[in-house]
């Protein structure tokens, strides 16, 4: 009895030590559906947020999220509709955002901002026999696809978190799906290495803000869905930010002394500034430059 009871000491200590080296949890394993209007869905989870738009001829996605997600993702879409995908729309480069269209058939076709595809080109997810699953159609400034009530509009407004962000607008339901040019209420990842700009952010918002309208409903790309007037106000935090680090580089601050004395208006107060000092240092860069 006392040998049973050794080796199952030794056993659930071993199950301990196995369970202690597991790495820390990634993004969440399960994905969930959200109604945001009649026939438009957000499934969350593995990455960003992907629009699902269900259309007399298919569904079309707004992004693909990780690697390996196709399968969930189309779980979620089999629950309110047992149409194919016949388009995919990247909002922009990232994995989290473009890492599981090679899920899809190759006759989806895949639209993106010509800047877009150039970055995805450069990624090694789409390198040789993957390059089919790069974006088969490119806009500059605006593309519309569908007609009518199922009428989708791509924007472009200019660099901010890369240098290809689609804005991707549902005329007829008033809904905007804005990747992570709006993430959410926090400082925005600024990626240089892919053409993104926080001199440019601000101004690209404002320029978005006023160029869409009938809007009342966004998907950030990766929070809960929120009204527009949110995507205007995460607008007025970029410049209100930018202004201040301006001022620093005027008064001959340095990166570090710029993020520590950042006083923004209060009504950012919500705001999460986790990049912040990323930004300040990336905004130094282009105006130094």
């Amino acid at each position: 009895m006392r040998r049973l009871l050794l080796i199952g000491i030794i056993v659930a200590a071993g199950a301990a030590g196995i369970a202690a080296r597991q790495p820390a949890s990634g993004p969440p394993q399960t994905a969930e559906l959200v109604k945001v209007k009649d026939n438009l869905f957000v499934v969350k989870g593995g990455g960003g947020n992907t629009a699902a738009f269900v259309t007399s001829k298919g569904v079309v996605l707004v992004d693909t999220k990780l690697a390996n997600w196709g399968e969930r993702i189309m779980q979620q879409v089999r629950t309110v509709t047992d149409k194919p995908v016949t388009m995919i729309i990247n909002t922009h480069t990232h994995g989290d955002h473009v890492g599981s269209n090679e899920f899809f058939p190759a006759s989806v076709e895949v639209v993106a901002h010509a800047n877009t595809k150039t970055n995805m080109e450069k990624m090694p997810a789409f390198a040789g026999d993957k390059a089919q699953f790069l974006p088969d159609r490119t806009y500059t400034d605006q593309l519309t696809v569908g007609s009518g009530a199922e009428r989708i509009e791509l924007r472009y407004f200019g660099p901010g978190h890369t240098n290809g962000d689609t804005i991707v607008v549902f005329p007829e339901l008033r809904v905007a799906h804005t990747g992570d040019l709006f993430a959410g209420l926090g400082t925005p990842l600024i990626d240089t290495n892919n053409g993104g700009s926080g001199v440019a952010y601000p101004d690209t918002l404002k320029k978005a803000a006023a160029g869409i309208t009938g809007v009342d409903t966004v998907i950030p790309g990766h929070s809960d869905v929120m009204p527009w007037a949110k995507f205007v106000e995460f607008g007025e935090f970029n410049a209100a930010f930018l202004s201040a680090v301006q001022q620093a580089v005027k008064d001959g601050k340095t990166p570090e002394e710029a993020f520590a004395g950042l006083k923004l208006p209060e009504k950012f107060k919500e705001y999460q500034i986790g990049r912040g000092q990323a930004n300040v240092t990336a905004i130094y860069g282009e105006l130094k430059k």
